[in-house]
């Protein structure tokens, strides 16, 4: 399937100086780019009406699906300048791919990989200039689609949707950079059941997690880590990051069960891993196992992964039976040495030797 793209320029967009003040201190998802990507389906027509326009705020009537059945999902991923003032993403077939997959899950239509990338293509090589040139920062994308279709009933999926893809030039996701954070087990809340939506990445799994996510807080931590829906003790993920363990040399992280987000970043250092020689599994692990491996020296290392957060480890737990300290409480070797290296390859100074680099522009 091809679709051809309306292309319609802003006439308004920020100046040079008003972009490159936002950009010497982007923070996170706080200022968007000039322009934006849209294409509409219909039953009737399917995918139509491909259009790069001016952003702008979606008019939308108040009795719209979305509205009253969350019936949305959404991906993100960076665009990153490299050496030589290229352009690239990382891995957006992957992304394109587990966006079918949440569509497939919420009822909604698959939009063609290729089409999802060219998207993105488009609007960054559009919105250039607000790919920053500052080490370590990125422009986040942000694909989602949402339910379009006005009225109520929940009989049956809406006949009517909206792909949109925003842009936003990205610091550091935690203000302190790679500093360890403290967490929180939660055993009061669930993110997800095997048969559910955790394997989705749709709008109610975050919604639901505020809660969760404010307790943490409360309770003097930075994030929330979520456990099991029916014994709340075997260890699943960390706010919308998945979860790594270092035992000594070897590398362990929860087992892909449905009730949780099978990361990009997640697949990727699992890979890198193996290049690396460092041995890798997936599986099990109860908070109890978690206490006392670091009690014991067993467990040296943890780390938290994904898109925004890139890889952030993990200082100290508390739960309802008191709290630990992972390793010395600091970032340890391994935790460091993927993160360089996932990094590097991102920003192109390591070899991508699996292809993963999308050139843009």
């Amino acid at each position: 399937m091809t679709l051809s793209f309306d292309v319609q320029l802003s006439e308004n967009g920020r100046t040079p100086a008003e972009r490159e003040q936002v950009l010497s201190d982007p923070g996170f998802g706080k200022t968007f780019t000039d322009h934006m990507v849209t294409i509409d389906w219909t039953e009737e027509r399917g995918w139509h009406d491909a259009r790069l326009t001016p952003y702008a705020p979606l008019s939308l009537d108040p009795a719209t699906s979305v509205f009253h059945y969350a019936q949305e999902l959404f991906e993100g991923l960076k665009a990153y300048r490299q050496t030589g003032e290229s352009i690239v993403t990382f891995r957006p077939y992957s992304n394109a791919a587990r966006f079918n997959a949440s569509a497939r899950r919420m009822a909604m239509p698959e939009l063609p990989e290729q089409v999802f990338v060219e998207a993105l293509e488009l609007l960054v090589q559009t919105d250039r200039d607000w790919v920053p040139t500052t080490e370590g920062h990125s422009l986040y994308l942000r694909p989602f689609m949402i339910a379009t279709q006005v009225g109520l009933g929940v009989n049956h999926p809406s006949n009517a949707y909206r792909f949109v893809v925003i842009a936003s030039p990205a610091a550091s996701y935690f203000a302190g950079g790679v500093k360890p954070v403290s967490v929180w087990l939660s055993q009061d809340f669930t993110r997800a059941a095997v048969g559910g939506t955790g394997a989705a990445k749709c709008g109610g799994n975050y919604a639901a997690a505020f809660l969760a996510q404010r307790q943490a807080v409360e309770k003097g931590c930075d994030q929330v880590v979520w456990l099991d829906a029916v014994e709340h003790r075997w260890v699943e993920e960390m706010g919308g990051m998945n979860l790594f363990f270092v035992f000594r040399d070897r590398l362990f992280t929860p087992a892909l069960t449905g009730t949780l987000l099978p990361g990009i970043t997640r697949a990727s250092l699992l890979t890198l891993a193996a290049d690396l020689g460092i041995p890798a599994e997936e599986g099990r692990i109860n908070i109890d196992e978690w206490r006392d491996g670091c009690a014991s020296g067993e467990i040296t290392e943890v780390f938290a992964c994904g898109t925004a957060a890139v890889i952030t480890p993990v200082g100290t737990v508390s739960g309802q039976d008191g709290s630990w300290t992972v390793g010395d409480g600091t970032p340890g070797p391994m935790t460091m040495r993927l993160r360089d290296e996932l990094m590097g390859i991102q920003f192109g100074s390591r070899v991508d030797s699996h292809d993963w680099i999308h050139k843009i522009c």
